[in-house]
């Protein structure tokens, strides 16, 4: 009989008691300090990499082939047969790549390697969306059933600057480098190909903010649907947004996720913004 695991990488953002509940298994990406390196959601956690970043902006890693095998190999221990791995945007990370060498090699799973064009928690959506299918025993209906979920996909940040992304290079279709100097704010949303990409402008911090409650309000009124409100070391910002809209239609499952430190460090302290679908 077929045992079906659910691995992704630790941007997906879910909170520990759903990856507990499902087992998720999780590959670490790295952060590296100039005198140090830390595994992802396990050696150090989002707050800390922000508390820092004055200090120091650390780099990203992707995770190791050893820390890759060590998974593959746990479930094998554990008794499954097959794996979906689903990975954060190959357009922003080489996470999606690396895993699919590494499973291509590895002989003793059935490895579907799955490129979610996204990351944070609209990865997150998908991957706990999959984990409670795993009873399905058919990995192609889960692949097409997070698909279908991707496409509903809804939701952008508004970040504090650019500085951090730009840094990183992953400032993809963003604008707004002079826009910067008259405190314009883009509304950065990530596109079908899993590129960031500039939905729509604000000047301050307030409108920008108002501007993605007002999108939530206009896509979401009188509907029934999953939220997560996402925020990098803004948590207060993040519960008076998600307070200021939880009554417009029926939430039926909703989270308030800080990003992990590998994307925190791309971003930078101040992210506010939603990842949602209908039901």
């Amino acid at each position: 009989m077929k045992k079906i695991a659910i691995v992704s990488d630790s941007a997906c953002d879910l909170p520990d008691r759903i990856i507990e509940k499902y087992n998720i298994k999780l590959l670490p990406l790295r952060i590296l300090y100039k005198d140090h390196e830390y595994r992802d959601r396990i050696e150090i956690k989002p707050q800390e990499v922000y508390d820092n970043i004055e200090k120091e902006v650390p780099s990203t890693s992707l995770p190791t082939p050893e820390d890759i095998k060590d998974i593959f190999d746990n479930l094998v221990d554990e008794g499954y047969t097959d794996a979906i791995v689903i990975t954060l945007s190959s357009n922003l990370s080489g996470t999606y790549n690396v895993v699919k060498l590494i499973a291509e090699e590895y002989k003793h799973l059935n490895i579907k390697v799955h490129d979610s064009k996204t990351l944070g928690m609209f990865l997150g959506f998908l991957v706990k969306e999959a984990a409670s299918l795993m009873s399905i025993q058919d990995m192609d209906s889960i692949i097409n059933r997070i698909n279908e979920i991707r496409n509903k996909l809804k939701g952008c940040y508004a970040l504090e600057t650019l500085t951090y992304l730009r840094k990183g290079g992953r400032i993809g279709k963003v604008e707004g480098t002079i826009g910067e100097f008259f405190n314009i704010k883009p509304i950065i949303g990530i596109n079908d190909e899993g590129v960031y990409y500039t939905m729509a402008k604000t000047r301050g911090r307030k409108k920008s903010i108002s501007k993605i409650k007002s999108m939530i309000v206009e896509e979401f009124k009188d509907k029934k649907y999953n939220i997560a409100i996402i925020h990098g070391g803004a948590e207060k910002e993040a519960k008076k947004l998600y307070d200021s809209i939880k009554n417009i239609g029926h939430i039926n499952e909703s989270y308030i996720s800080q990003i992990s430190p590998a994307l925190g460090v791309h971003t930078g302290p101040g992210l506010i913004g939603f990842a949602a679908y209908e039901v």
